[in-house]
């Protein structure tokens, strides 16, 4: 059995285990001792396979950047690259956020009658939401990381920034690192090159060792999601969700697709078939930083695009390259001033999209990390401290399903502008046999 069988199989067995068990919950009415040991157990299986996932995107992302680099045989090559992979993301970055404005400002979601707004006010309340206070400081940290954006480009401590998880510097030093690479004495060149192919090599047999196990890891994350929120404030929220989703489909299904063959001549559903399993993989764990091994593994593998390219552009696409992100951002922000009665003329929302893009750039991908995000937006369009702490609670109840849609669409958006790069640097002989 092929490889995204598997996937698909242990993505279904979950939903139907972990609806389930919330369904039994709450039938009983209270909490079954079998259900948390269930829980448990997976929440440790799960854990477990994401620790393994994160164990190998830092070593990933420094030997791949710097490889790729090393492999571009002239600075004009390197800056013609550049500019096509910026171009590219920005492209696609902007029409996942026009579609977003454009769906809804159609639905008007957020325009409800009083009853059901009053059941949305108070599932908040009992769903864990962030306090104000919490919200508040969540926001000032966001204004904070976003002036500091090109801070965390040149790292003061490069060990420091691979501890925390900043990718931004690491894929900075290594872009200068490959680069600098190919301008020493041949025979320096030729020893380093060898030295960081074959620790790319290693990294790479190590990932599939632990993609082996992702059938049984995603049957862990996604079960104890579902069994312990189900889907009734998904239904509650449904207005919101539905635009969110159909959103993300019209950016998945037409833009993309528009996209690669305008740009690329390429047909959007072979691609979409070999990457599937990074798309599972992205949904399961809601996190594309986690995703970027199998995401790697798929582009170059399944879809055929040269080492050079992939290693290239998506380690740059896995921080900088977040079309969901940005999408979902657009909707929450258009939602919430329909929602609280705000006025919000196109102007402002013009300024909306600018910022959606822009707090996009360098978000970290880990689950909810566009919360923060959105919170800085909320207080740049005028929401005041308790609409935006009442306006994060509400999106909170149904943020871990939304965050695992949008998640795929960020990985599909960085495969994409990988094949289409490849493709105007004259590859050839994508999609073979899946292996």
């Amino acid at each position: 059995m092929s490889f995204h069988k598997k996937v698909l199989i242990s993505l279904t067995l979950a939903f139907v285990v972990g609806l389930w068990a919330n369904q039994f919950n709450q039938g009983i009415g209270e909490s079954v001792p079998w259900v948390n040991a269930l829980n448990q157990i997976c929440e440790f299986v799960g854990k477990l396979f994401l620790n393994g996932l994160k164990m190998v995107v830092i070593p990933l992302v420094l030997t791949s950047v710097i490889c790729g680099v090393s492999q571009i045989s002239s600075d004009r090559d390197f800056g013609r690259l550049g500019m096509k992979t910026l171009m590219i993301y920005s492209l696609t970055g902007l029409l996942a956020v026009c579609t977003g404005l454009l769906c809804v400002n159609l639905i008007k979601p957020g325009i409800v009658d009083p009853a059901t707004k009053e059941a949305i006010l108070s599932s908040q309340e009992s769903n864990h939401a962030p306090s104000m206070d919490q919200a508040m400081s969540a926001a000032n940290d966001g204004w904070q990381n976003l002036a500091q954006i090109f801070h965390r480009m040149v790292p003061p401590n490069l060990f420091s920034a691979a501890v925390e998880g900043q990718l931004l510097g690491l894929i900075c030093f290594g872009l200068l690192f490959g680069f600098f690479l190919g301008r020493i004495k041949p025979s320096y060149a030729k020893a380093q090159q060898d030295f960081w192919l074959g620790l790319q090599e290693i990294i790479l047999k190590l990932t599939h060792f632990i993609l082996g196990f992702a059938p049984v890891g995603i049957f862990g994350l996604v079960t104890p999601t579902l069994a312990k929120s189900g889907l009734d404030a998904f239904w509650l929220m449904g207005g919101f969700a539905l635009t969110v989703l159909l959103a993300l489909s019209i950016h998945a299904l037409i833009a993309l697709p528009l996209v690669m063959k305008l740009l690329g001549g390429i047909r959007f559903t072979e691609h979409y078939r070999a990457m599937t399993p990074a798309l599972l993989t992205a949904f399961s764990t809601a996190s594309s930083s986690a995703t970027l091994p199998v995401t790697m593994d798929c582009v170059t593998r399944r879809v055929g695009v040269s080492s050079k390219i992939s290693s290239f552009t998506l380690p740059l696409g896995a921080t900088l390259n977040m079309d969901g992100t940005a999408l979902f951002e657009c909707v929450v922000v258009i939602f919430l001033a329909q929602f609280f009665g705000i006025e919000m003329g196109w102007v402002t929302q013009f300024s909306v999209v600018l910022l959606a893009l822009l707090t996009s750039v360098g978000v970290a991908g880990i689950p909810s990390a566009s919360l923060v995000a959105i919170l800085v937006i909320l207080q740049s369009v005028g929401f005041d401290d308790a609409a935006i702490a009442t306006g994060v609670g509400m999106v909170y109840v149904v943020d871990r399903i939304l965050d695992m849609c949008r998640t795929m669409i960020n990985v599909l958006g960085d495969s994409c502008a990988a094949a289409v790069i490849g493709k105007t640097e004259g590859e050839k002989d994508y999609y073979p046999t899946a292996p």
